[in-house]
């Protein structure tokens, strides 16, 4: 059997259901299957849904732990990073590999408004105001061994 127990699972894989209960999951933290069962509001065997968080578990998206021999299902990684890997596949497939193609896209196919873009804009110049101040030293000594070199 492949490894899937990586937290790098592609999202692209995941099939509507295991999508329906991580979506639970993340909604309301922690979870037993039962409580999965009852949100789902679709009539699913217990074992159906047991064997569903078993294997979202070893695809890296959940973890458990037991309080009173009952486990509790919580989110092992965020929906941004989920979805930031599932975006990743998408900028591979469609834009080889370009985001700003794919955000090019996004714009042009109305997904991204205004408020959007301007929202993701400030997001942009927040990072780059916290990203450390190292960055401009690796170009100078890059400029310095091109120089000894040539």
């Amino acid at each position: 059997m492949a490894s899937n127990t990586t937290p790098g699972h592609d999202p692209a894989e995941l099939g509507e259901l295991e999508r329906s209960i991580l979506l639970i999951i993340w909604r309301m933290g922690k979870v037993t299957a039962e409580q999965v069962r009852e949100e789902l509001g679709r009539p699913l065997k217990d074992s159906t849904i047991r064997t569903v968080l078993r294997r979202l578990e070893e695809k890296g998206y959940l973890a458990h732990s037991v309080e009173n021999r009952t486990f509790l299902y919580r989110p092992a990684e965020s929906r941004q990073r989920v979805a930031g890997r599932a975006v990743k596949r998408i900028v591979d497939w469609f834009c080889e590999g370009s985001v700003e193609a794919l955000l090019v896209g996004m714009v042009d196919s109305k997904v991204l408004g205004r408020a959007e873009l301007q929202r993701l804009a400030d997001r942009i110049a927040q990072a780059q105001a916290s990203a450390p101040k190292e960055s401009t030293a690796p170009k100078r000594n890059a400029g310095r061994k091109n120089k000894e070199e040539a």
